[in-house]
């Protein structure tokens, strides 16, 4: 997983968060955006900032929308 750049690897969180999203999983989608973001060391700070707590607002208020868009957001 650390073979890919900062770039491929948000992409595909991205990726994998955004199949879960397709599906209607809110938590799921949140969750693993932000557990394979923690899986690289370039960023590993994201999973760490308080970008948690945001998507944990996200699964809690069930915002689909909101969650798509906070996935996306990552650069």
């Amino acid at each position: 997983m650390n073979n890919l750049t900062r770039d491929e690897h948000i992409a595909w969180c991205k990726k994998r968060a955004l199949e879960y999203l397709d599906e209607g999983d809110i938590k799921n989608g949140v969750t693993s955006m932000l557990s394979d973001l923690s899986k690289h060391p370039e960023t590993r700070e994201l999973s760490e900032a308080g970008y948690a707590q945001i998507g944990m607002h996200m699964i809690m208020i069930g915002d689909m929308a909101a969650a798509r868009r906070f996935v996306e957001g990552f650069q």
